[in-house]
C-alpha cells in the first residue's frame, strides 16, 4: 500500500506553510459535498419505475443539514493567516476560501440558497470561455448540434453492456496493480452508489447491480484511475502541500476537464459522450431559468436518453436544491468548460515547448493557474514532480502529434473550405 505520509521531508524554511496546510486539511475533513447533496438509491429506483409508467410527480427529497459553523471559522482564520504575496500563501488562501464557500453551500442544502455558492464555485452556463467570445452555453449547443448532424445517437448499437460490476472490479484491479503496484488502489462494488463510478486516492467504487461495456471500462481507467486517483496519489507524495491530495472546490473544473481531456487523448471519448456533457449544461440553464425537475427530465428524454438515464441526468442538476425550478447545483457546468480550458492549456504549452508544465499538472490536485504560479517551487523541489503519469502522457511524441494537428487545423476556416468546395463543384 502507498503510505499516507509524504516520501520527502519538508524543506527548511517552509515548515510554517506545511503547518497551515495541515490545519486546512484537518478543517475540511468533515466536508463531503457530493454525499451531502446525493439522493438515496431507493428513492431513485422507485421514481424511475414510476416515470417509466408515465407517472410524473416531483420526487420528495430530504437532506441532513450539517453544522459547519466551526469549520467556517477555522477556514476564515486560515485565509487571514495565509495572506498573499507568495504563491504558496495565495494557494492556501484561495483553497481555504473555496472550502469555506462550499461549507456555506452545504449548510443551505435543500434550499435555493445552494444555487449562488454552487455557481461561485463551479460557474454557470453563460460564463465566457477563456480566450474566446463564446460562452459555455454556446459550446454546449455546438456539440449537441454537431452530434445530431453526425447522427451520433445516444444509444449506440455497437456498445454492448455485458460486463458485471464484479467482473469489471476484478479486471480493473489487475490493471491497476500492474500500473501502480499491488494493492495500491482497491476496486470495490457499492450497491448504494448513484453514479456509475467514483474514485478516491486508494479506492474506486463501481455501482452494483448494473452492467458495463468495454467502452465504460476504457473510460473508467482513463478518467477515474489515471487522473482522479493518480493525481491524489501524487498529491500524497508532497512534503509541504499535503492538501494537493484532495480535490478542493476551486480545482474541480481543472480536475474534471483534465479527466475528460484524458478520455479524448486516449480515445475513450466520442461525440455522444460530448453530447451528454453538453446536454447537462443546457439542462442547468433551463433549471436556472425556471424549469422544474419533470421538465428537465422530459428534456433529457426527448434528446434520446432512456428513462433511467434521463432521471439520473435531471437528478444531477437538482442535487441539494428545490425541484420546483429556478435553482440548480452547478457542478456539471465544469466538465465542458474545464475540458476547453485544459485543451487550450495543452496547446499553449506545446506551442511554447513547455511539456514540463504539463507534467506538473499531475503532481496533485492543481488548477492551471497553480501550475504556473507554483513553478518556482517545482524547481526548488518543495513541490515534487509526479511519481506517476497517465499512459498517454508517457508517450510525448504521440501527444505532441495530436495537439500539433489540432493547432494547425484550427487555422483552417470552414467557411473558406465550403466556398472553395462549392466553386470547384466537388
Amino acid at each position: 500500500m502507498v503510505s499516507t505520509l509524504p516520501a520527502h521531508p519538508v524543506p527548511p524554511g517552509l515548515e510554517a506553510y506545511a503547518a497551515l496546510d495541515k490545519r486546512l486539511l484537518a478543517a475540511v475533513r468533515g466536508i463531503n459535498i457530493l454525499s451531502t447533496v446525493s439522493w438515496p438509491a431507493s428513492l431513485e429506483d422507485r421514481m424511475i419505475e414510476a416515470y417509466g409508467k408515465g407517472e410524473y410527480t416531483l420526487p420528495e427529497v430530504s437532506y441532513k443539514k450539517p453544522d459547519l459553523s466551526e469549520v467556517r471559522k477555522e477556514l476564515a482564520a486560515i485565509e487571514s493567516e495565509a495572506g498573499d504575496g507568495d504563491p504558496i500563501r495565495e494557494y492556501l488562501r484561495r483553497t481555504a476560501e473555496s472550502w469555506r464557500i462550499a461549507a456555506e453551500m452545504l449548510e443551505a442544502v435543500g434550499t435555493e440558497g445552494v444555487t449562488a455558492p454552487s455557481i461561485q464555485l463551479y460557474g454557470k452556463p453563460g460564463d465566457v470561455i477563456h480566450g474566446s467570445h463564446y460562452s459555455n452555453l454556446d459550446a454546449a449547443r455546438y456539440f449537441v448540434e454537431l452530434s445530431d448532424e453526425l447522427g451520433a445517437d445516444l444509444a449506440d448499437d455497437d456498445i454492448v453492456t455485458n460486463i458485471s460490476s464484479e467482473l469489471l472490479s476484478k479486471d480493473l484491479t489487475k490493471v491497476l496493480d500492474d500500473f501502480f503496484g499491488q494493492g495500491v488502489i482497491a476496486v470495490e462494488v457499492d450497491p448504494d452508489l448513484t453514479a456509475k463510478a467514483a474514485a478516491g486516492a486508494t479506492r474506486i467504487r463501481l455501482r452494483g447491480g448494473i452492467r458495463f461495456s468495454q467502452y465504460d471500462r476504457h473510460q473508467l481507467l482513463n478518467h477515474e484511475a489515471f487522473v482522479h486517483s493518480l493525481t491524489a496519489l501524487n498529491g500524497r507524495e508532497q512534503p509541504v502541500l499535503a492538501s494537493l491530495a484532495r480535490t478542493s472546490p476551486r480545482v474541480t473544473a481543472t480536475q474534471e476537464g483534465l479527466a475528460v481531456f484524458a478520455e479524448l487523448m486516449s480515445g475513450a471519448i466520442d461525440i455522444a459522450r460530448l453530447k451528454r456533457i453538453s446536454l447537462r449544461i443546457l439542462a442547468l440553464d433551463m433549471a436556472l431559468h425556471g424549469a422544474d425537475f419533470v421538465e428537465v427530465y422530459r428534456f433529457f428524454n426527448r434528446c434520446g436518453q432512456s428513462v433511467a438515464d434521463s432521471f439520473h441526468s435531471a437528478q444531477r442538476v437538482f442535487r441539494g436544491v428545490p425541484l420546483t425550478g429556478g435553482s440548480a447545483f452547478a457542478k456539471d457546468n465544469v466538465y465542458l468548460s474545464g475540458l476547453l480550458d485544459v485543451h487550450t492549456f495543452f496547446r499553449w504549452a506545446l506551442k511554447e515547448r513547455r511539456m514540463d508544465l504539463l507534467r506538473y499538472l499531475f503532481a496533485g490536485k492543481l488548477t492551471l493557474g497553480d501550475v504556473m504560479s507554483l513553478e518556482p517551487y517545482f524547481h526548488s523541489g518543495a513541490i515534487v514532480a509526479p511519481r506517476w503519469l497517465p499512459p498517454w502522457m508517457r508517450h510525448v511524441h504521440g501527444l505532441a502529434g495530436k495537439l500539433a494537428f489540432s493547432l494547425f487545423i484550427n487555422r483552417v476556416r470552414m467557411s473558406k473550405v465550403e466556398a472553395e468546395t462549392l466553386s470547384a463543384g466537388i
